[in-house]
Formats: C-alpha cells, sequence, structure tokens
C-alpha cells in the first residue's frame, strides 16, 4: 500500500467535506453553541427551581395534638406551614385521638450520638438506617394525603407524646414524606432539623432542672418514614432514563428512512421516475410518510418491548412494574413518531443527495434529542407548562406514568399538544411534496412553501384552517396560564377575547380571505333562528340527560365547574355576559367561522364533525369532551343549514344563558337537575324540543352567495391539488 496516495486521497476527501458551509455549522457552529446554552439553560432551571423551592414553605399536616412549647418552636423555625388535621380521614383522626392507633414497633437499633448543630441539620441520627414501616391505617391515610399534594409531608405526634413530655418520658414522633417529590423531602429535612433543634433545647431544660450533665438523655425518637412504595422508586429511576432511550431510539427509527425515501431517490434519479407517473403528490407523500412511521413505529416498539424485557429480568419479584405501563408508554409513543415521520420527511425533500438530506436533518434532530433528554432532572415533571411542550410533553408523561402521578386532565392536555404538532408537521410535509419545484431540487422561499402569502379573497383551505386551530390553541393554552393569577372573570374575558376572537380576526384578514365568506357573517332566516332558539333552549338538559347520564362527569369536577362559571360571586349581568354571551361570539367565530371555512371543502359531515371534535378538545377537559362535542354537532349543523355563525351564537349563548342562570339562582325544582339527577321526563321533553329545532333548522338552509363556491375551490392555495 503507497501511503503517498492515501494521503492524498485523505485529503481530497476531507477538503470536499469541510468545503461544504453546512458539515462545518454541524460539526463545529453546533456543538459550540448549542451545548453551552443548553448547559446554562439547564442549571439556570435546576438554580431557579432550587431556590424557588427553598423560597416556599413546606405545608405540614399535623395528625396529633403537639405540646404547646413544641408547636411554638416549630412554627418559629421559619418555612414550617402547620396545619392540624389537614387530610386525615375520619377513622383515623378518631384513633389517633382515643389513643387506638399506636406506633408501630422498630426494631431496636444502637443508639449512636447526635450530629452537632453544624453538622448536616435535617439529616438522621449519625448513620441510623431509615425503617420501613409495615403497611396500616396511618401510613395509607399519610401516602393518600401526600400524593394527592394536599400537603408536603405529614407530622404524626403519637397520643402519649403530649403526657410523656409533661412527666419528663420519652415520646413519639413521626414524619412522612415522598422522597419522590422533591418539595416533600425539602419539608421532611426542615422538620427533622426544627425537632431536632427543638430536642436539644428539652433535653437541656432536663438536664439543667436534674442537674444532670450535658447529653444525659434523649427526648422523643424523631423517626422519619418514606411514604414512597418500591414501585414509586423503581418507577423514578426507570422514569428518568427510558423517555429519553425510546424517543431517541424512535428519532433515529424515522431519521434514515426519511432521508433515503426523498434524498436518496434524487441521488439515485428515482424521485422523477415517480413523478413522471399517473399519481397525485398527496399520493406520494402518503406512501412515503406511512412507509416512514411504520419503520419509526416499529422501532418504538421493539425497543419498548427489549426493554420491559430487561426491566422485568433485572428487577427482583417485589419490585415489578406494571405491563400496561409499558403498554402505554409505547401507545404515546405514537403521536412522537407521527411528528418525527412528518417533519424529516418535509426537510429531507429539500436535499439534493444523501449527505446533503443528513445536514439538512440535524438541526431539526439535536434540539428534539435535547427536549427528551431534560426528562432526565429531577425537576422537570409533568405540570401545565410541559403538558404542551412538544416531544417533551410526551417524555414528562412517560416519566409521570412510571411514577404513578399522571393525572388524568395533563395526560389529556399532553395527548391533545402532541396529536396538534404532529397534525401541523403532517400539513407541512404535505405542503412541501405538492411543490413539484422542490421535489425535482429546485429551491423556493419559506413564504411560498408554507404559503404565507396575502390572498385575494375565497376562503381558507383545510390545512389552513386546521394550522390556525392548532396555533391559536396553543395560544389559549399558554396565555390562559399567564394570567391564570387574575380574578376569574379578568381570565374568562381576555383568553376569549385576547385567544380567541383577536387571533381569529388577524388571521383572516390578514391573509386576506373574505370576512363574511369566511366567517359566515350572513343574516340567518326567522325559521333558522326559531330552530336554533329552541335547540339552545333544550340541548343543555338532552345531553345532560343521556350523554351525562351514562358518562357522568366526577362528583367534584362538576361542582367545582359550577363554582368557577358563577365567576366568584360576580353580579348576574356579568356572569350572563363573560360566560354566555362572549363565548358565544368568540368561540362561534373561530370553530364555526375559520375552522367551519376550510372543513367544508370535505364536505359538510366532515365539517359539522370535525369542527365539533376540535370545540369539544379545546375546552381542555376528558369529562367535558362528550357534552361539548354533543353541543358541536348542533352547532355546526345551525351553522350547515342556515349558513351564517349569527344561529349558532344564538344557539350557544340561550344554552350557556340557561345553564348559568339555574346555576346562579337556584329554583328549588332544579336541585336534582343540577346534581345530575335529569329525570327521564324532562330528558324526553327536551329530546322532543330538540328534535323540533332541528327540523325548523332542516327547512332553514340560506342560499349561498352568487359565486361563493367558486371563489372557495379557486381561493387560497392554488386549487384543490393543494388543498391540504
Amino acid at each position: 500500500m503507497r501511503l503517498a496516495i492515501v494521503w492524498t486521497i485523505l485529503r481530497k476527501e476531507l477538503v470536499e467535506s469541510l468545503r461544504d458551509r453546512r458539515t462545518l455549522v454541524r460539526l463545529l457552529v453546533i456543538p459550540i453553541v448549542l451545548y453551552p446554552l443548553f448547559a446554562l439553560g439547564m442549571s439556570k432551571l435546576i438554580g431557579s427551581e432550587a431556590a424557588a423551592r427553598e423560597a416556599r414553605s413546606s405545608r405540614v399536616a399535623v395528625w396529633g395534638e403537639l405540646a404547646d412549647d413544641l408547636r411554638g418552636r416549630l412554627e418559629s423555625a421559619g418555612k414550617i406551614e402547620l396545619a392540624p388535621w389537614e387530610g386525615a380521614p375520619d377513622d383515623v383522626r378518631e384513633g389517633l385521638l382515643s389513643g387506638a392507633l399506636a406506633p408501630p414497633t422498630e426494631p431496636e437499633v444502637e443508639a449512636r450520638p447526635e450530629r452537632g448543630e453544624g453538622e448536616g441539620e435535617g439529616e438522621g441520627e449519625g448513620e441510623r438506617p431509615r425503617w420501613t414501616e409495615p403497611e396500616n391505617r396511618v401510613l395509607a391515610a399519610a401516602r393518600a394525603a401526600v400524593g394527592e399534594r394536599k400537603v408536603d409531608a405529614v407530622l404524626v405526634p403519637w397520643p402519649t407524646l403530649r403526657a410523656e413530655l409533661s412527666r419528663g418520658g420519652k415520646g413519639a414522633i413521626a414524619i412522612y414524606f415522598d422522597s419522590v417529590r422533591a418539595d416533600s423531602a425539602m419539608a421532611e429535612a426542615r422538620l427533622e432539623g426544627a425537632l431536632r433543634r427543638a430536642r436539644r433545647a428539652i433535653v437541656a431544660e432536663r438536664e439543667a432542672a436534674r442537674g444532670l450533665p450535658e447529653g444525659f438523655s434523649i427526648a422523643y425518637d424523631i423517626a422519619p418514614r418514606d411514604v414512597a412504595e418500591d414501585s414509586r422508586k423503581v418507577g423514578q429511576i426507570l422514569g428518568s432514563m427510558m423517555p429519553m432511550m425510546l424517543i431517541l431510539m424512535s428519532l433515529l427509527g424515522s431519521f434514515l428512512p426519511a432521508i433515503d425515501l426523498t434524498a436518496g431517490e434524487k441521488e439515485r434519479g428515482t424521485m422523477q421516475t415517480l413523478l413522471c407517473a399517473p399519481v397525485r403528490s398527496i399520493e406520494i407523500i402518503s406512501g412515503k410518510f406511512l412507509a416512514v412511521w411504520v419503520i419509526s413505529l416499529l422501532t418504538a416498539l421493539g425497543n419498548v418491548v427489549s426493554l420491559s424485557l430487561t426491566v422485568s429480568r433485572m428487577l427482583p419479584d417485589v419490585m415489578v412494574v406494571d405491563p400496561w405501563i409499558f403498554a402505554l408508554t409505547f401507545v404515546l409513543l405514537v403521536p412522537v413518531t407521527l411528528l418525527f415521520s412528518a417533519l424529516f420527511l418535509a426537510l429531507a425533500v429539500f436535499a439534493k443527495d444523501f449527505k446533503d438530506g443528513q445536514n439538512a436533518l440535524m438541526p431539526a434532530y439535536l434540539p428534539l434529542s435535547l427536549l427528551a433528554g431534560i426528562t432526565a432532572l429531577p425537576v422537570v415533571e409533568l405540570n401545565p407548562w410541559t403538558a404542551y411542550a412538544p416531544v417533551l410533553n410526551i417524555a414528562v408523561l412517560i416519566k409521570a406514568l412510571f411514577l404513578g402521578e399522571a393525572p388524568v386532565d395533563l395526560l389529556f392536555a399532553a395527548l391533545i399538544s402532541s396529536a396538534l404538532y404532529a397534525c401541523l408537521a403532517l400539513l407541512f410535509a404535505a405542503r412541501v411534496f405538492a411543490r413539484e419545484s422542490v421535489l425535482l431540487g429546485g429551491q423556493e422561499s419559506a413564504r411560498a412553501v408554507l404559503g404565507l402569502a396575502r390572498r385575494a379573497g375565497g376562503t381558507p383551505t383545510i390545512g389552513f384552517s386546521l394550522a390556525a386551530f392548532a396555533g391559536v390553541q396553543v395560544l389559549f393554552f399558554y396565555g390562559s396560564l399567564l394570567i391564570e393569577r387574575a380574578s376569574v372573570a379578568v381570565q374568562l374575558a381576555a383568553s376569549q377575547v385576547g385567544f380567541f376572537l383577536l387571533p381569529t380576526l388577524a388571521l383572516v384578514v390578514g391573509f386576506g380571505y373574505a370576512p363574511r365568506a369566511t366567517l359566515g357573517l350572513r343574516p340567518p332566516s326567522v325559521r333558522g333562528l326559531a330552530g336554533a332558539l329552541l335547540l339552545g333552549a333544550s340541548a343543555w338538559l338532552a345531553i345532560g340527560g343521556t350523554v351525562l347520564r351514562w358518562f357522568p362527569p366526577p362528583e367534584r369536577f362538576a361542582r367545582e365547574l359550577g363554582e368557577l362559571v358563577l365567576l366568584g360571586g360576580q353580579p348576574y349581568p356579568v356572569v350572563l355576559l363573560l360566560v354566555a354571551v362572549t363565548p358565544a361570539v368568540c368561540e362561534e367565530l373561530l370553530f364555526r367561522g375559520l375552522v367551519y371555512a376550510g372543513l367544508r371543502r370535505a364536505g359538510p359531515a366532515a365539517a359539522i364533525g370535525v369542527s365539533a371534535l376540535l370545540f369539544g378538545l379545546a375546552h381542555g377537559s376528558v369529562y367535558r369532551l362528550l357534552p361539548t362535542f354533543s353541543l358541536g354537532l348542533a352547532l355546526g349543523y345551525a351553522r350547515h343549514r342556515t349558513g351564517s355563525v349569527l344561529a349558532g351564537m344564538l344557539l350557544h349563548a340561550v344554552n350557556n344563558g340557561l345553564a348559568v342562570s339555574l346555576l346562579y339562582f337556584k329554583p328549588p325544582w332544579t336541585q336534582g337537575v343540577m346534581e345530575g339527577e335529569v329525570p327521564w321526563s324532562l330528558t324526553a321533553g327536551a329530546v322532543v324540543v330538540s328534535l323540533a329545532g332541528l327540523l325548523l333548522l332542516r327547512g332553514a338552509r340560506a342560499p349561498e352567495e352568487p359565486g361563493a363556491e367558486a371563489r372557495d375551490e379557486g381561493g387560497g392555495d392554488g386549487g384543490g391539488a393543494t388543498a391540504v
């Protein structure tokens, strides 16, 4: 082998590779900029979270009677908020007060000297091991209270404590906390530190009173007891690493196939052959997308199965992870693989060859992988802020599943947002594949590819309407979080006007669509108004007597929702305006206006059904999905038959107004109705009235504007071929 020839070829290949600016960016700029920014961001996040936790007071439930001086010492310790009997079940409270519940017998351990004041306050005594308490009523009740986050910890001064302290004996105190929760662990550390200081003071007083040498006695035992079950401790470990591993493997599962089926075909010259065949662009993107998605999905499935078998093999029998958790994990990866497949396919089609495709996808691959990676941080958990963050939401949801703490509403929000982002990625991929010049290797501006040019009238396409809904929904979700400290009335007004109405009008006007045709601003017929009025007056009762009878929401949810719509005691006109009139105008202009106008291209049934489904999803609760979906069907039908959004506004306002009025005034005859017990007689009457309203609407079809359909087909994105 001639080394000179090898050196010449090596130098040639390196020069050609490094001559590409995107290669240099991937090798140098991205690592130099991205990782320091990521590290700084994570350190700031961890630091701010730790500072916030340190600044918060720990809420501690006290289940029992504390001696006055001990209570005073705990309250003066700072950042400990005592809540007597908070979260204690009645039987546990009675048992503790009567003395029927006694502390479980703890195995004797060799006494060890206490730590000094500066030797780690709040830590255990020397090397004393933590004892696992056998299951009992107090432990189960404390686990429930801490698990529901009513309190950060439970302090149980056992019934003999007060008497033992008064006679100079030794009592017992238990601290129940959850080591998996950082706030709970902080509360335990604060409590233990405060109790140690209090004990030292009590011991010093006893020794001084009896002339005993310092360190002669111990006033009471402090027994921190971790309420976290073994499954949660295992879940904490698995939940920290599995989401990142599974999502990264799903990324890889779609990364290379997406490049091969786009840039690879261009390099092989087969893309041009495919475009010459009698096939549509939507058929090309559908076939390629499904191929990439199936490969990504199979990759995810293989990794979930492998990890589940590995975990079950490695864990002892006492720490078994339920198989349904792994099954749900795979289900949660479905929208993620949809997002990856569509996004990578759309980006890779801009590349000219396989190498160029790798460079094109790396700027998307790295941020997505980092989003999955930060899930390993203890401070990153499922909450309202992470529930709508793309990729991160599924990662923290998987983490929450392994910890056994995935609230239904947050789970619902994470799934909705993941579906929205996957839908946006699919729409983006469809837009890209509809540009034949891009498929052939040409260049187009981002404005042209995304369809951001201003239109000259007409109505939006299906893709535009769905993308608009996704954008408005994300804006509404995060905007609502930003104003959550305001009063309920201000939140409702700001969210409806600021996050529904104004973005809808801005999209219609900004993109140049015809407002009258897009939003359905036509006067309905008298027959149509009469039908909408009858439906509005009866739909709430018909839905309550059928849908809610078979799928009732939890009693607590229904009660809290009823209190919420009354806006904290605002006057009746204000409640009626904000709960009935404002949503009727703002929500209808979005769902039966902008969204419906685009979906109408797929036919009336699709427009009514999909807009109703999106209307139900936008309310953000799994318990409200079916009722709002059912109401959305009636609203969509009114829009379809009358050709006007005004009929839906009337129906919506009357429906909300009647429900609010009954909640506000609470007439005696509606007591059972308000509690969800709608008699069959009322249900049957409401159904009859609703059918009468539907019959009136059926004959109230308003004529379309002359030429409206032509504008619908021609306006927007250039015809039916790119309507998606």
